[in-house]
């Protein structure tokens, strides 16, 4: 990633993360699910970190029922060596709470800014939080993981892993 970042002339290492999840229905051979009952979906949450050029930092991925902070705060605990330059992390709505905020500040330093939608019901692309969004979309492209179909979570993190190879040795 160090590579990729200084040839877009940035530093090697983030001080800006953006942090979001997905949640992924199973297929009937997965073997390990929960149940997100906000989407309801049962099956798998990914969750993930990437800097502004949409480069994945850092991957968790977990069953369903975890909620997205506290798979977020796992997620960073995971990755702080590759997370350790971070001074921000954006996120939306569904991370807000001093809570989550002081748990971040205390493993990382960084502060957490939440953004909102103005308007519930509409659509709205949301400054800095179309990255991370991206970056689920060019795994959704990968036909493996439109569903999730591993048997372990730790197999799930790994495809998602190989997907972004992929998309990063077409599009670099």
């Amino acid at each position: 990633m160090a590579l990729l970042r200084e040839e877009g002339y940035r530093k090697a290492k983030p001080t800006l993360g953006l942090i979001d999840a997905q949640s992924v229905k199973n297929a009937s051979c997965a073997g390990e699910k929960g149940y997100d009952a906000w989407k309801k979906t049962s099956g798998i949450k990914r969750h993930i970190v990437v800097d502004t050029m949409g480069l994945p930092h850092g991957f968790l991925v977990t069953t369903a029922d975890e909620t997205g902070r506290n798979g977020a705060i796992e997620m960073v605990g995971l990755h702080l060596d590759g997370l350790s330059r971070v001074r921000k992390f954006v996120v939306d709505g569904g991370y807000s709470g001093e809570k989550f905020a002081a748990a971040i500040r205390g493993l990382t330093g960084a502060e957490v800014q939440v953004v909102k939608r103005s308007e519930v019901g509409k659509f709205a692309v949301l400054p800095q939080r179309w990255i991370v969004e991206r970056s689920f979309g060019w795994l959704n492209h990968a036909r493996r993981l439109w569903k999730n179909c591993e048997r372990t979570l730790h197999n799930s993190c790994q495809m998602m892993v190989l997907a972004f190879i992929s998309v990063y040795l077409r599009r670099f």
